[in-house]
């Protein structure tokens, strides 16, 4: 069973091109982290416009979720290994938080939206890619059934050392 959160000041919608500024001001708020995203340093709005642009909202949406009217926290979905259609039933997820926002729900509530819209999207497999010392990120996905698929040891370099890759995933159908 999926955990349910009662907050009703919160709503999930479709990124707009005007969101991205706040969109890359939190993915750009994870990178000196370390343990969240493998970029090393902050991207700009301009190098996230095609990226920004692959999205779409009827097979691989981008969402913010907005609460009370601030932008707490996007997700992504990405094409598996795009271009090999027998891919075409997965997709990869990434969930970010601005940081005045985390550890308030909003992870899972924006995991819970992406699973009970899964089957619109025609997707049937769920995937992420979580740095093994990204234990809140792990716990999240665990909470929803995903299970460690995948372990990549020592795949990222970061000035502190080499880091974990945790490959979990979700089968949505039978």
């Amino acid at each position: 069973m999926l955990p349910m959160l009662t907050q009703t000041d919160m709503s999930i919608r479709d990124a707009r091109e005007t969101d991205l500024p706040i969109i890359v001001e939190i993915y750009n708020s994870t990178v000196s982290c370390r343990t969240i995203t493998a970029d090393l340093e902050p991207v700009s709005v301009d190098s996230r416009l095609t990226w920004f642009h692959h999205h779409s909202p009827d097979r691989h949406p981008l969402w913010v979720l907005e609460q009370e009217g601030a932008i707490a926290g996007w997700l992504g979905f990405q094409p598996f290994y795009s271009g090999r259609r027998a891919y075409d039933a997965t997709a990869e997820l990434s969930i970010y938080i601005s940081p005045q926002f985390r550890r308030q729900g909003i992870g899972r509530k924006l995991l819970h939206h992406a699973i009970a819209q899964s089957p619109a999207l025609h997707l049937k497999t769920l995937v992420g890619f979580i740095f093994a010392d990204n234990l809140p990120s792990l716990k999240l996905f665990e909470q929803f059934g995903f299970e460690r698929w995948g372990y990549l040891p020592k795949v990222a370099e970061f000035e502190r050392g080499t880091c974990d890759l945790v490959i979990v995933g979700r089968r949505l159908v039978p």
